[in-house]
C-alpha cells in the first residue's frame, strides 16, 4: 500500500485542540459578539424626551385654532372618542376646563393608548398633591403633560375641535434600533458560517475519502491530522482500507496460488499419457486442454482482481479504436461511431482487457457488436451492443458471476470459462465505475459500461 498520505483540510498538527472545544469557543464567541452589539445599541441609541406641554399652551391653541410650533394636530367638528384613550386622566380633565374658563361640559381631555403596551410613552406630571385637582386656574395653567394626549374644546358657535400631538409612532431612534438589530444578525453569519463549515468540513473529507476508496481499493491513506476525534477517525478508516486491502489480497493470491499449482500435475499427467493407448490419449488430452484454459483464465482474473495503483490519463477512445480494429482485422463484424477523443485516468491494459472481453462476447454469441462512446456529467460510457438472443432476465446479473455460463452445455467452445464478464466486471468496479447488461426492447443485448472522470 502506497505510504503517502492524502492531505486533509482541516489543516492543523496532531496535538490540536478536540473538535468539540473549538465548536463550543466559537459559539461563545458568537453570543459574546451579539451581546456586545446589543449592549453598544442599549448605550448608544437612547428614546427621545417627549415634549412637555402646559395645560395653558394647550388652551390657548385650542381658542386660537392655530400652532405656531406646527407639532399639534387639528382635527375640526370631532370630539374625542374615549374608546382610544387610557383611563388615567382624572386631573388633567378637570385643568383644562379651568385653564380654559368653560364648564367642564364644553371640554374634555384624555391620553391614547400607548402603541407599546411594555413601555408607556406618555404620563402627567403635577406639582400638587396627587389626590387634588389643580385648586386655582393658575394651577391648572402649569399643569403639565407629556405626548399622547388628545383635547377637545367647544367653541361659543357650538362646534367642536380637537388637537393632538402630530402622529410619531415610529421615530428616528425606531428606526436607527431596527437597523443596528439587522447590522447584528448580518455581524452574526461569519459565525455561523465558520461553524457549519467545520462541523461539515470532516464529513465532506470522509465523503471524499469514501468516494476514492471506492474508486481505488490502493488510494492513499488519509491523514492523521486535525482535531482529537477527527485523527481518530481517520485512523480506523485507514485501518478499516488496510483490513480490506488485506483480505482481497488474501483471496487473490490463495486463487492465484491453486491456479498456478495445477500447472504441474497437469504437466505430469499429459506426460504419463503419452504411453497410453490412442484413443485414451487423444480423450484426455481434451479434458487436459480444458483445464489449462480454465487455469489460464483464472490467472488472467486474478490479474484483473489486483490492479496496480500507477493509472495515467489516456484516450478511451483511441483504447476502444485498437480493440474493435483488431477484432476488425480477424474477419469480426465490430464497428464504432465516430466522436471526440475521451481522456480519463485508468489502466490501459485493464481498460483493454475490459474492452476485448465485452466485444468479443458480442461477436462471439451474436455474430457482430456496434460500439458507442458518450460523455455524461462526471463519467463516460460505453455501449455494446449487439443482435443476438439476449440473455433470460434472471441471469443479467448471474453472468458476472466468477464460473457461471448462460450457456449451460459446458462446452467450452460454446459456453466458455466463465470468467470474461467476472473480470471485465472487476476491473470497471477497481475503475470506480460499474457494468450492467440490459435485454434490448428491439432484440440482442446491451453491454454499459460507466467510468467516473
Amino acid at each position: 500500500m502506497n505510504n503517502a498520505r492524502a492531505k486533509l483540510p482541516w489543516g492543523t498538527g496532531d496535538a490540536a485542540s478536540p473538535l468539540f472545544l473549538r465548536i463550543f469557543l466559537l459559539m461563545l464567541v458568537c453570543v459574546a459578539v451579539v451581546q456586545l452589539l446589543n449592549f453598544a445599541l442599549l448605550v448608544a441609541v437612547q428614546p427621545p424626551t417627549p415634549r412637555a406641554y402646559t395645560m395653558g399652551e394647550i388652551a390657548r391653541v385650542l381658542k386660537e385654532g392655530r400652532d405656531p410650533s406646527g407639532q399639534l394636530v387639528f382635527t375640526e367638528h370631532q370630539q374625542i372618542d374615549r374608546s382610544i384613550l387610557a383611563p388615567r386622566a382624572e386631573r388633567a380633565r378637570p385643568a383644562l376646563a379651568m385653564a380654559l374658563e368653560v364648564p367642564p361640559d364644553q371640554s374634555d381631555f384624555g391620553f391614547e393608548r400607548p402603541p407599546f403596551p411594555q413601555r408607556a410613552p406618555t404620563y402627567e406630571r403635577n406639582a400638587l398633591p396627587r389626590a387634588q385637582p389643580p385648586r386655582d386656574i393658575a394651577a391648572a395653567r402649569a399643569f403639565i403633560v407629556l405626548d399622547a394626549f388628545v383635547a377637545s374644546y367647544k367653541r361659543p358657535d357650538g362646534s367642536w375641535v380637537t388637537i393632538r400631538p402630530a402622529s410619531r409612532e415610529f421615530e428616528l431612534w425606531r428606526w436607527f434600533g431596527l437597523l443596528w438589530l439587522l447590522f447584528t444578525a448580518l455581524a452574526v453569519v461569519p459565525f455561523a458560517w465558520a461553524l457549519a463549515h467545520r462541523l461539515a468540513k470532516p464529513i465532506r473529507a470522509f465523503a471524499a475519502a469514501a468516494e476514492r476508496l471506492g474508486r481505488d481499493p490502493r488510494a492513499s491513506p488519509m491523514a492523521l491530522s486535525g482535531p482529537a476525534e477527527i485523527a481518530d477517525a481517520a485512523a480506523s478508516f485507514n485501518k478499516m482500507q488496510a483490513r480490506l486491502n488485506r483480505y482481497v489480497d488474501d483471496r487473490t493470491t490463495m486463487i492465484g496460488a491453486l491456479a498456478h499449482d495445477l500447472r504441474t500435475p497437469l504437466m505430469r499427467l499429459e506426460l504419463r499419457l503419452e504411453r497410453a493407448p490412442v484413443a485414451l490419449r487423444q480423450s484426455c488430452e481434451s479434458d487436459i486442454r480444458d483445464m489449462e484454459a480454465m487455469v489460464a483464465a483464472t490467472l488472467a482474473y486474478v490479474r484483473d482482481m489486483s490492479l496496480p495503483v500507477g493509472r495515467r490519463p489516456l484516450d478511451l477512445r483511441s483504447l476502444t479504436e485498437s480493440v474493435t480494429d483488431d477484432l476488425a482485422d480477424r474477419g469480426a463484424a465490430v464497428s464504432l461511431e465516430p466522436g471526440d477523443p475521451m481522456v480519463i485516468d485508468g489502466h490501459s491494459a485493464a481498460l483493454k482487457t475490459m474492452l476485448s472481453n465485452l466485444i468479443s462476447n458480442a461477436v462471439k454469441y451474436a455474430g457482430g457488436a456496434q460500439v458507442r462512446l458518450g460523455r455524461e456529467p462526471g463519467e463516460v460510457r460505453i455501449e455494446v451492443r449487439d443482435e443476438g438472443p439476449g440473455i433470460p432476465a434472471e441471469d443479467l446479473d448471474r453472468v458476472f458471476e466468477p464460473l457461471f455460463r448462460g450457456e449451460r452445455s459446458r462446452n467450452r467452445d460454446t459456453g466458455g470459462m466463465g470468467l470474461g464478464l467476472a473480470s471485465a466486471r472487476a476491473v470497471a468496479r477497481a475503475h470506480g465505475g460499474e457494468i450492467i447488461l440490459q435485454n434490448r426492447p428491439e432484440g440482442g443485448l446491451q453491454a454499459l459500461v460507466t467510468l467516473p472522470v
